[in-house]
């Protein structure tokens, strides 16, 4: 199933796609016989796998409440109860371009809530903050049950599912703040994410999807999730270790080869441009670049 947080008709709420439609969860729920619905998407994925198993049926037995092109969509997730974890050059090619080596573990780094934004809304760009600002196609994973410790043969129990995250980055702070992630890649707006969360069985193995960045219809980057460097199983093994992930904990996998940054010249984004990420088996995130 395709979860989704969205604005329609005045108000905020939570559902599933089908077709052209959204089937609005919480009413779903309530018309089937619960009567206990959490309130937004978070919250629902906390609820564990027995509401979810439900909610399927619920859904196969509603009326779709309103066509997809009239409601908002927001980001899945709005507001994160945690930062995003992200995972740095995941992709032997990446680090290649970057003139960097292959990490021996996984490298992590983290965004704020106040980064997250939905399709469709502005990637701000502020030359006053930055005037390198980049693209990052990344397939993200969403924690269905926490955990810690987790091993690894069994890691993929924990994943309710998966989205689209485009990690922005502004290379110039990258570079200012000596080479370390978090500032270069905290700012506002600089964490685009959904449209929707494709549930795990939907998307089947996560190893197997394209992952494509366009900017102004002109492709920038393009692969497979089959490259990285450390797998979905791993990249949450190592992450629970002496750390519990929670419901609703968001992790951006890593980014494949051809970012702005290293392209010859450098290309950053700038305001007027449309930046679209497409994975396989999820669909397109499209956000517009806007001055700020």
């Amino acid at each position: 199933m395709r979860y989704v947080t969205y604005e329609g008709s005045g108000r905020t709420s939570y559902g599933v796609v089908v077709g052209d439609r959204v089937v609005d969860l919480p009413a779903a729920l309530r018309a089937a016989g619960r009567s206990e619905v959490p309130g937004d998407l978070a919250g629902f994925i906390a609820a564990g796998p027995a509401l979810w198993q439900a909610a399927e049926g619920a859904v196969r037995g509603a009326a779709p409440s309103a066509p997809l092109s009239e409601v908002r969509l927001l980001a899945p997730i709005p507001r994160p109860a945690k930062n995003v974890f992200c995972l740095g050059l995941n992709y032997a090619d990446h680090a290649a371009e970057g003139g960097r080596e292959l990490p021996k573990y996984p490298l992590f780094f983290t965004k704020p809530p106040t980064a997250v934004i939905g399709p469709g809304a502005p990637i701000p760009v502020d030359p006053q903050v930055s005037t390198q600002i980049d693209w990052e196609v990344e397939l993200a994973v969403v924690i269905g049950r926490g955990g810690k410790n987790i091993p690894e043969s069994r890691a993929l129990d924990h994943v309710f599912g998966y989205t689209i995250l485009n990690d922005v980055s502004a290379r110039d702070l990258q570079a200012r703040h000596g080479g370390q992630f978090f500032k270069g890649k905290a700012l506002d707006g600089s964490c685009p994410i959904g449209p929707w969360i494709v549930s795990a069985d939907e998307l089947g193995d996560p190893q197997t999807v394209d992952v494509i960045t366009r900017v102004n219809g002109v492709e920038k980057q393009r692969s497979n999730t089959s490259k990285m460097i450390f797998r979905v199983p791993a990249i949450i093994a190592s992450l629970s270790e002496g750390l519990t992930l929670e419901p609703g904990d968001i992790i951006a996998t890593g980014t494949p080869e051809g970012v702005g940054y290293a392209r010859q010249p450098p290309e950053y984004l700038k305001p007027g441009d449309i930046v679209e990420l497409e994975i396989g088996r999820i669909g397109v995130l499209r956000n517009p670049v806007a001055a700020s």
